[in-house]
């Protein structure tokens, strides 16, 4: 029996050279125990590691190595001995991992989905306090991880916070950050973080201002950000109230509102957006957290998060499949070869795109690499729903009459569901929240058209639906 001894809980070097040496030597699954840290042997004798070989003897998917580095961060005390024993499996059947359905490798996938979504509330949900200390102010927060994912996301806190001297406690390690050192102390408790500073105050005063009782959606509230982390965000104390007065004040709202708002006709700098009210802080707010998205593993090879951009009080918005090759290297939205046709065809329908608000289903660039070519791939319906999220930030800020679905990727974002466009294209669909949904084909399947006059037909096709798009958001006024 081989019993492996791991430094800390996510010792993912660790796990990849024990599990490494025992396949390469041939060593079943059920002959090997994992642990954390220095205990007692087994009872009948433990067998030495295999030597460590001079080169492997088989490779693994590059698939695999990413669900590992992610999947051993979970607290789930099985997560070595299940990754061990899909590594074993994966050198008779190079192709395991396109299994979906195959039991071993959904529980370990859902191991790494909850990683990734305690990723992602840990940098939604810290806050931090400034406390003064000797050589000056220190920003300090307190964070109750679900699984042991603070090293891996010390990056990212001190990507975005560079120039703060800040600490974060959790009960199982803290990490601190001078400016130029990362350092790693013990665990700390609750009482050792502060309970809150004079910009809390100011904090949910604004919080409070831009709570719109119209936009309310309980549900999907307590879904993103579930009670466990309330005690931890000042602006959380607001909420029953909020909650509570929530329906008298959108008739409130209602009551007051003008027949129609007067829209902004100033345009700011490139991927900014315009537009009147507390709008324009929060959509920045959002899209500078969906820069650091790690909601499915797209993020990895993509050069950045490319968001939506355009007047935040539009009536009209388009929604895309993703970013392309050069959309993904200047972070803006349909500036490729399929945007340029975009904005051709939406001139010849009299469709004016500064008016419009253009984002896509899925944030990142999905490809293959071919020589020095990045060429386009289909995000899957994972992916697709990964990004919902911000999808439904952006419709939820913009609150759009009409909405176009380009392309069934974009039409399965909008909607929840896969449709075909056959049979969804030219007519409105009801949305929630009161928009109007429409769905067409994206423009890079017109560029993709190799007879040359299918190719006009399907062009002059698309201009008309988008001339009666126009001509729609004019009538819903």
């Amino acid at each position: 029996m081989h019993r492996v001894v791991l430094d800390a809980p996510d010792d993912v070097d660790g796990w990849r050279d024990a599990a490494r040496r025992l396949a390469i030597a041939g060593v079943e699954p059920d002959r090997v125990t994992w642990q954390v840290g220095e205990a007692g042997g087994d009872l009948f004798g433990d067998a030495p590691l295999p030597p460590a070989p001079i080169r492997a003897a088989f490779s693994v998917p590059r698939a695999f190595v990413d669900l590992a580095e992610t999947a051993i961060l979970h607290s789930d005390p099985e997560r070595f001995a299940l990754l061990y024993a899909l590594l074993v499996r994966l050198r008779d059947r190079p192709g395991l991992m396109e299994d979906k359905a195959d039991p071993l490798l959904r529980r370990i996938d859902m191991l790494a989905k909850a990683v990734r979504r305690d990723i992602h509330k840990m940098r939604a949900f810290v806050r931090f306090r400034e406390v003064e200390e000797d050589d000056g102010a220190r920003f300090v927060a307190w964070f109750e991880p679900e699984h042991h994912i603070v090293r891996a996301n010390a990056g990212f806190f001190v990507r975005r916070f560079a120039t703060m001297r800040w600490s974060i406690l959790t009960p199982a390690i803290s990490i601190h950050w001078d400016g130029e050192v990362l350092r790693e102390g013990p665990g700390a408790t609750r009482a050792d973080a502060p309970d809150g500073d004079p910009v809390e105050a100011l904090w949910k005063g604004y919080y409070a201002a831009i709570f719109n009782p119209a936009r309310l959606k309980t549900g999907a509230m307590l879904s993103e950000m579930p009670k466990k982390y309330w005690r931890n965000l000042p602006e959380a104390a607001l909420i029953p109230d909020l909650v509570a007065g929530a329906q008298a004040r959108e008739a409130a709202m209602i009551a007051s509102a003008p027949r129609a708002a007067a829209r902004s006709a100033e345009a700011t700098s490139v991927g900014r957006p315009f537009g009147g009210g507390n709008s324009g802080p929060v959509w920045a707010a959002v899209r500078d957290e969906a820069m650091g998205c790690t909601r499915c593993p797209l993020y990895k090879d993509a050069t950045q998060t490319v968001f939506g951009e355009g007047p935040l009080d539009a009536p009209l918005m388009f929604i895309g499949e993703q970013p392309g090759d050069q959309e993904d290297l200047t972070r803006r939205p349909f500036v490729g070869p399929a945007g340029q046709l975009l904005d051709q065809a939406l001139a010849e329908a009299g469709v004016d795109r500064a008016r419009a608000y253009v984002t896509n289903a899925v944030k990142h660039f999905k490809f293959e690499r071919r020589g020095k070519r990045r060429i386009h791939q289909t995000p899957e319906a994972g992916e697709v729903q990964a990004c919902r999220w911000w999808l439904t930030q952006e419709l939820d800020i913009v609150r759009p009459r009409l909405v176009v679905a380009l392309g069934a990727t974009a039409a399965r974002a909008m909607l929840g569901k896969a449709v075909t466009i056959s049979r969804t294209r030219g007519s409105a669909i009801p949305l929630e929240g009161g928009a109007e949904g429409w769905v067409t084909v994206h423009p890079s399947y017109l560029l993709r058209v190799p007879d040359e006059a299918k190719k006009a037909e399907e062009r002059a096709r698309f201009v008309a639906e988008l001339r009666m798009v126009g001509e729609r958001v004019k009538a819903l006024g």
